[in-house]
């Protein structure tokens, strides 16, 4: 077992990071304290629980308490996953590592955060805790400067464990009725806001004052139940709110062997609140338990909205369990999605269940999903593409729902793997290999022989196999999907086959063979009118064309391609084709051409996120910059695309031995001309960079070359120590011993916000890149001002 107890985290000294935080649109009450003392625990233990009963407010708790992290922070949700297989591949989707890779889960966690000091909040374990426990062992032994901060309903058993019991909110004494010292007790300030919100004029007077010790004293300070009851006064006082409490606690009065008493006033409060809905508004609570996570008004329709909830009936139910904060609302911007919390989800799946619907919901919420992927697969050529991916990925954990109903319920294999087939842009396109290739594979060992569903599901799993370089399997697959295609004559299938049995040949490197086989598969899908599939052939032949000498073919075939795409709108192929023209132009010496080729596919992966795609893009910009002098420029995207590999899991090397050379050949370039030491530190310096920090830095390099700019080594050349402030120049020279801005602050002891300022002005006025250019202009310049004449 790993001993996580005498881990002493009070020497780290590293940049603030990014924080995947959401923001809580409500004020945070009560909680202070707490969240003083869970900052200093987590600054002296690896390994922090906050536990507590349900309703205790131990997930906002513990997300207020992270927003005072100073490194990376991360959060996981795992109140959605159900299978403990799952919990993995949750926190690599969480933490932004994209799922392109057949590698371990948690080897692409481990190989993600230990790039630098991070917190990683993992929520809700209680209903996973062998598991989850068996993932955090394995981190912390993996990753020293890594610090975990679990919420869960009971402690994790964890040898150094710090556990931090969140108890309820502190409640009145009986005889406690002063005004102004009863506005300070925890539990009374966050009624008195919350009634605020939705009461403005609402006060404690002489006439309530009672009723409001009496109410926060029977609801045990638990926060979920006192914001449950302060939704009653919009229409009780709170004396009424009282009185009625009070006959249902009578009615828990004998609760089941372990009942915490506090939970019986969140019971009576769920049920009152249950009690108090419209027939419709207790239905839809029911039906929503199906889903894990939030959904949209039209995925709630189409799998709620029937029956005694159709038409306007389900608009008007959802509206109402708002107004009762049965239901939560997320906004961005014009959309809104509908989610519930998660003791308000348990009840009403024990409604659904009690009524004996739930296998049905869990089918049309299997069904709705199918209608939502052949949507997407229908008018995929088309401007769509972005949001239907990115509606998708919030969609995420709905899937897993559908697909996991599929597999585990007799009889509905088969439109499970339908399901499965359909989301191949979701698995491929939307960075979510592993996922997809678990669920094909679980589904294809429950599916008869020679069926077209089958078939289907083989091509898929082959294409995603093949992207993780797994090409052994994918042969496997492919030779089984050629054969049924063929007994059943289906040509739609023949093509897939041919298709991606092409591109199995392209990766090993056989590239006359790949060339013949995409024109084959290309007739195939042009004969069946499968427009995306085409065009996906067809820049797929380009590069097959290209590392096959045959580069005015190339051009041409991408040309084609870039038409289409562009006539339809289409993005994705688009981009991906335009990978291919950079590849080719370099291959002639057009480096302008190239670049702007290049350039597009970047422009156009600011709204995709494919992690591939950005990899295989970055890339090529490092050589195209090679290529035209700029040594450093073509490290530091070197440097980049390395990141972004390590985070998918994957290299160069698994798109074939030709585009694996030539990576390898521009890289030894670079280490001629700047040195192997100078170059990797560069590299080394950008290796952190995820998808969209990538993005970011090509186009910002591609950018500066096309403007005819030179590199930043050579710009910052003739700068002098002159041209910064004396306490920037201070700054400048505590950078190159090393320091970190929070060091640098406690150094000089001046703020960390000041120290950022100091940093970002002396980025600007060397323009320099990164810290490490810093460092080494100031290692020049104290080498020039020490040489004699």
């Amino acid at each position: 077992m790993v001993d996580v107890a005498g881990q002493d985290r009070r020497e780290r000294q590293v940049p603030r990071g990014r924080h995947r935080l959401a923001t809580a649109l409500d004020s945070f009450v009560g909680r202070e304290s707490d969240v003083a003392r869970l900052h200093e625990e987590l600054r002296t233990h690896s390994l922090v629980s906050v536990t507590g009963p349900g309703g205790v407010g131990k997930t906002r708790t513990a997300l207020t308490a992270a927003e005072l992290w100073d490194d990376d922070v991360y959060v996981v949700e795992l109140a959605s996953v159900t299978d403990p297989s799952q919990i993995a591949p949750t926190v690599a989707t969480a933490i932004g590592v994209s799922d392109q890779s057949n590698r371990d889960a948690v080897d692409r966690v481990i190989g993600h955060l230990a790039a630098a000091p991070s917190l990683l909040v993992v929520d809700n374990c209680e209903h996973l805790v062998e598991g989850t426990v068996r993932l955090l062992l394995r981190l912390l032994a993996d990753l020293p400067e890594l610090t975990v901060l679990a919420t869960s309903r009971s402690a994790l058993g964890v040898r150094g464990e710090q556990v931090h019991r969140l108890d309820p909110l502190a409640v009145p004494e009986t005889g406690r009725c002063d005004g102004r010292s009863l506005t300070e007790v925890p539990s009374v300030r966050l009624l008195l806001d919350r009634a605020r919100g939705l009461l403005p004029e609402f006060r404690i007077d002489d006439g309530n004052r009672g009723a409001v010790v009496a109410l926060c004293r029977k609801l045990d300070g638990l926060p979920l139940a006192i914001e449950l009851a302060a939704v009653r006064l919009r229409s009780l006082s709170v004396s009424q709110v009282v009185d009625r409490l009070d006959g249902r606690l009578h009615l828990l009065a004998a609760p089941g062997p372990g009942t915490e008493p506090r939970q019986q006033s969140l019971r009576a409060l769920i049920d009152w609140s249950y009690d108090l809905c419209s027939p419709a508004e207790q239905l839809l609570w029911a039906r929503m338990s199906v889903f894990p996570a939030s959904a949209g008004l039209e995925t709630l329709e189409g799998v709620c909205g029937h029956g005694d909830l159709a038409g306007d009936r389900l608009l008007d139910a959802l509206d109402g369990l708002i107004g009762k904060s049965v239901v939560v609302v997320d906004r961005d911007g014009e959309d809104l999605r509908y989610r519930q919390f998660v003791s308000l989800r348990e009840y009403g799946a024990e409604q659904l269940d009690e009524s004996g619907c739930t296998e049905e919901i869990r089918r049309l919420h299997r069904d709705h999903y199918i209608a939502v992927a052949t949507t997407v697969l229908e008018r995929w050529c088309g401007p769509d593409q972005a949001r239907d991916l990115a509606r998708l990925r919030l969609d995420h954990p709905n899937l897993l729902a559908a697909l996991g109903f599929s597999a585990s319920t007799p009889g509905e294999e088969v439109a499970g793997a339908r399901l499965a087939s359909l989301l191949r842009y979701h698995w491929i396109a939307g960075g979510f290999l592993t996922y997809g290739r678990r669920w094909l594979e679980r589904l294809l060992r429950r599916l008869d022989p020679r069926t077209p569903e089958r078939g289907e599901a083989l091509w898929v799993v082959a294409w995603v196999a093949l992207i993780q370089g797994d090409r052994s399997v994918a042969r496997e697959y492919l030779d089984e999907c050629t054969a049924i295609a063929e007994e059943l004559g289906d040509v739609a299938m023949q093509g897939h086959a041919a298709h991606w049995t092409a591109l199995m040949n392209l990766f090993e490197g056989d590239l006359v063979e790949s060339v013949d086989r995409y024109r084959h598969a290309m007739e195939m899908h042009r004969e069946v009118g499968d427009a995306p599939a085409e065009l996906t052939a067809g820049f797929q032949l380009g590069m097959a064309e290209t590392y096959g000498e045959r580069p005015q073919q190339a051009l041409s075939t991408v040309a084609a391609v870039i038409e289409r795409a562009t006539a339809d709108g289409e993005m994705w192929n688009h981009g991906y084709a335009r990978w291919v023209e950079a590849i080719t132009r370099l291959h002639l010496g057009e480096l302008q051409a190239a670049r702007d080729a290049v350039l597009s596919t970047l422009l156009i992966e600011r709204d995709f996120r494919d992690g591939v795609c950005t990899a295989l893009s970055v890339e090529v910009c490092s050589w195209i910059m090679t290529a035209t002098g700029r040594a450093a420029d073509g490290a530091t995207l070197s440097g980049v695309a390395a990141g972004v590999w390590r985070r998918l899991g994957t290299s160069l090397a698994a798109f074939g031995p030709h585009a694996s050379a030539e990576g390898r050949a521009y890289d030894e370039q670079i280490d001629r001309v700047l040195g192997a030491d100078a170059a990797d530190a560069l590299r080394n310096e950008y290796a952190g960079a995820d998808v969209a920090d990538a993005v970011r830095i090509c186009i910002d390099i591609v950018t500066v070359a096309g403007s005819g700019r030179p590199d930043r080594t050579l710009r910052m050349a003739g700068r002098t120590l002159a041209e910064l402030t004396a306490r920037e120049e201070e700054v400048a020279l505590l950078i190159a011993e090393g320091l970190s801005n929070k060091a640098i602050a406690e150094r000089l002891v001046i703020s960390r916000r000041t120290v950022d300022g100091h940093v970002e002005r002396i980025l600007r006025k060397l323009d320099a890149g990164s810290r490490t250019q810093v460092a080494t202009w100031v290692i020049e310049q104290s080498r020039r001002a020490g040489s004699p004449g």
